[in-house]
């Protein structure tokens, strides 16, 4: 597995994690000083502000998961992935891809999220 392939998944598994200090830590691992999340359903700018976002769509989604769909594809700090949200071996219910940009350390300093398949 790829050391990007590697940081999706550890990004996809912060998403995942529903205990608040260690969700917290992994962002603060993850992510530089100052990181965006863009996606059409809103903007999160800092690390607070991304941690609080991806506890609003553990409120939403309670019980899902995401997953990644595919393998990531990279080059020069930039990366594009697909992923799914759904329950644990089920069907995916959402379904989106995220291109994200990394620092030279490879943490993740932008990431704007597009949807591909949402519930009606």
């Amino acid at each position: 597995m790829s050391d990007v392939q590697q940081r999706v998944e550890q990004y996809l598994a912060a998403w995942n994690e529903t205990d608040p200090a260690a969700r917290r830590a992994a962002i603060d691992a993850l992510w530089t000083e100052n990181p965006i999340y863009v996606d059409p359903l809103g903007v999160a700018e800092g690390r607070d502000a991304i941690d609080a976002f991806i506890a609003a769509a553990q409120g939403q989604f309670a019980g899902l998961v995401f997953r990644a769909a595919g393998a990531v594809d990279a080059h020069h700090n930039v990366a594009r992935f697909t992923w799914e949200l759904g329950p644990e071996g089920g069907e995916a219910i959402v379904v989106g891809f995220d291109v994200a940009t990394f620092d030279d350390d490879g943490r993740f300093d932008r990431v704007t999220g597009f949807l591909d398949k949402v519930p009606a």
